[in-house]
């Protein structure tokens, strides 16, 4: 059967076998309903007709051969509910975002609004989320872009990445603790007080192990919790130091103070999208990117004034009030 040209139903099937990782998992993924069996066999008249086998079955994985091939329908699987959409009724004026409900009240708002004064119609889905989730949302398609800090390392295939600002990384500790710098708790061997991070796996907790490694400290966390905003919580509390990033017009709460981690890496903000950049996410881009650049010149400026005047770095004021916000 060499040479018979390749069934485009049966690509499609493929797609999602490779997506989804097995042909179980694409059964239950494909937006229309196809009994396993049924895939099973035409993914074979596909592999038939190459002369090839595309992927191993158990455990599964992509075959060269397979790898190639995915590699060059993805585009076009991925994108073809977009030119539908386009086709059907002009481009496409829906935004599936995922961030951190802190960057959906500081950031995003003068972003989505004006993104809308070029597409009056734009609609607008918010999924709360964090690395490294987002990124199985825009590879299954559930979210068009994500906004939050992001990863050292280059994103999946496919995945695109647009780095905005740096977030130096503090602790936070109780505004009548003892402790008045970090370098007070890397002298202690072992450190007293308790830990507070975000999970493992997120870029702050990372960053922040990092630190510790260069500082060559040992501090295991105690209590993790989902978001900034609980940790800063749990500080109040009296359960221990927490980390953080050092959030753009972020106000804290008033029973905590920063410390900043200056010898510390710091934390990249940007946004990750999928696919080609349509007119609503193109613009969107645009306006983030400009939105970012005036934020940096406008801390840059508060810093100069600062220093200038011998105050404290902008979000680390002690007592500063407390906006209501949990990310």
């Amino acid at each position: 059967m060499y040479g018979v040209a390749m069934n485009i139903h049966h690509l499609e099937l493929f797609y999602y076998v490779a997506k989804n990782q097995g042909i179980t998992a694409a059964s239950r993924n494909m937006p229309y309903g196809i009994q396993q069996a049924a895939i099973s066999a035409q993914v074979a008249q596909l592999e038939e007709s190459l002369g090839t086998t595309l992927f191993a079955r158990r455990p599964f994985a992509l075959t060269p051969a397979g790898q190639r091939l995915y590699e060059f329908i993805v585009p076009f699987f991925q994108n073809l509910e977009s030119v539908a959409q386009e086709i059907r009724g002009g481009d496409p004026q829906h935004l599936k975002i995922a961030a951190s409900e802190i960057v959906m009240h500081v950031f995003l708002p003068d972003i989505l609004q004006e993104t809308r004064r070029y597409f009056p119609k734009l609609r607008i889905t918010l999924h709360e989320g964090y690395h490294p989730d987002v990124l199985n949302w825009l590879e299954q398609r559930e979210i068009d872009v994500s906004l939050g800090l992001l990863a050292g390392t280059p994103p999946p295939r496919g995945i695109h990445a647009l780095p905005l600002f740096d977030m130096p990384l503090a602790l936070v500790v109780a505004q009548d603790s003892p402790i008045k710098s970090p370098g007070q708790l890397w002298r202690q061997d072992p450190i007293a007080e308790k830990l507070i991070t975000t999970p493992s796996n997120q870029v702050i907790c990372r960053t922040f192990e990092q630190g510790l490694a260069r500082q060559k400290v040992d501090w295991f966390s105690s209590i993790e919790v989902s978001s900034v905003a609980l940790v800063e919580t749990y500080v109040v509390k009296g359960y221990g130091i927490g980390v953080t990033v050092q959030i753009p017009n972020h106000s804290y709460h008033p029973q905590v103070r920063l410390l900043p981690l200056d010898d510390f890496p710091r934390t990249t903000f940007g946004i990750l999208w999928q696919g080609v950049r349509l007119p609503v996410l193109d613009r969107f881009l645009k306006v983030a990117e400009a939105a970012a650049r005036k934020q940096t010149a406008d801390q840059t400026t508060a810093a100069a004034k600062v220093k200038a005047g011998g105050g404290r770095p902008p979000g680390t004021e002690a007592g500063a009030r407390r906006t209501e916000r949990h990310p």
